[in-house]
């Protein structure tokens, strides 16, 4: 199995790039998006797949559960079920680019990278993508958190995720909540990633809590994604459906982002020595913006 970090560049026909800048145009999110973004910390159903890719990446997807699957070695990590509890599963892994090649075109699908350059503000770094997947009726929740908690090991905070649906995602089977306007409080504690919703409480103000009394549920059809800030509190509750809730994730940086360590800043990854920028191999421009 070729280690796919190696290519930055399409390696199937899954996605097209834009023949110029006024192709591309069809990809970008009005002033009116940008401005809900700005306001909420989130942005919700922007297309940016079509079923038949959909179904690419649904097919990439079943071979990556299986245990014994071809790239098995080239995961940063890879947990069939990240749950504390074996009753209610998630399945969360990181380097899915790096195996098969739908996700890692994924990766330079303009649909995604315009908005996310717009967002952003300037050029898109890729950081690390992440699989979260629960199974039909014993799907475990993944607990309210801010992405950047995790991420502290670069800097300046210039981060976006776009969390994008495999399968049409309900309240039933176990959508993602925001709170909106929390990307505008503090970094907060971890609190853990897929064990107890409740455990944010601990570490929030009474103010913030009263903002939980009002999460919006964000409902996609398959396809569709959401944008979020690094500091917007969001989690998603168990899949208590008879279908599953499968969902690939995208991370990103604006160029310029920087290793705030001396350590590997993902599992099996040579070091990017502190204040150094985020590039080669494994954290390559996705797009260089207009």
């Amino acid at each position: 199995m070729p280690d796919l970090s190696l290519r930055h560049e399409l390696t199937s026909d899954l996605f097209e790039l834009p023949r110029d800048e006024k192709s591309r145009a069809a990809f970008r999110l009005t002033a009116e998006q940008v401005a809900f973004y700005r306001e909420n910390g989130y942005l919700a159903g922007v297309r940016l797949l079509a079923d038949e890719q959909v179904e690419s990446l649904r097919g990439e997807l079943e071979e990556l559960f299986q245990p014994e699957h071809e790239g098995r070695e080239l995961w940063y990590e890879y947990h069939s079920n990240e749950s504390p509890d074996p009753s209610q599963v998630l399945f969360h892994a990181l380097g899915a680019w790096r195996t098969r090649p739908g996700f890692h075109d994924l990766l330079w699908n303009p649909a995604f990278t315009t908005p996310a350059s717009q967002l952003l503000e300037g050029p898109v770094r890729f950081w690390h993508d992440q699989l979260f997947c629960k199974p039909a009726r014993h799907g475990g929740v993944v607990a309210w958190h801010q992405d950047y908690s995790y991420w502290t090991r670069t800097q300046p905070m210039a981060h976006l995720t776009c969390w994008i649906g495999l399968d049409d995602s309900t309240k039933e089977n176990g959508c993602v909540h925001y709170i909106p306007g929390s990307h505008k409080w503090d970094l907060l504690p971890i609190t853990g990633l897929a064990g107890d919703m409740a455990a944010i409480r601990d570490v929030l103000s009474d103010e913030q809590w009263e903002q939980f009394n009002n999460p919006v549920a964000v409902e996609l059809k398959k396809g569709e994604c959401t944008f979020h800030h690094p500091l917007t509190v969001h989690g998603s509750f168990e899949n208590r459906s008879e279908r599953p809730r499968r969902a690939v994730v995208l991370n990103t940086v604006r160029d310029g982002v920087c290793s705030a360590s001396n350590d590997p800043l993902l599992g099996g990854v040579p070091a990017v020595p502190a204040t150094q920028p985020l590039g080669g191999q494994f954290f390559p421009l996705l797009y260089a913006g207009e």
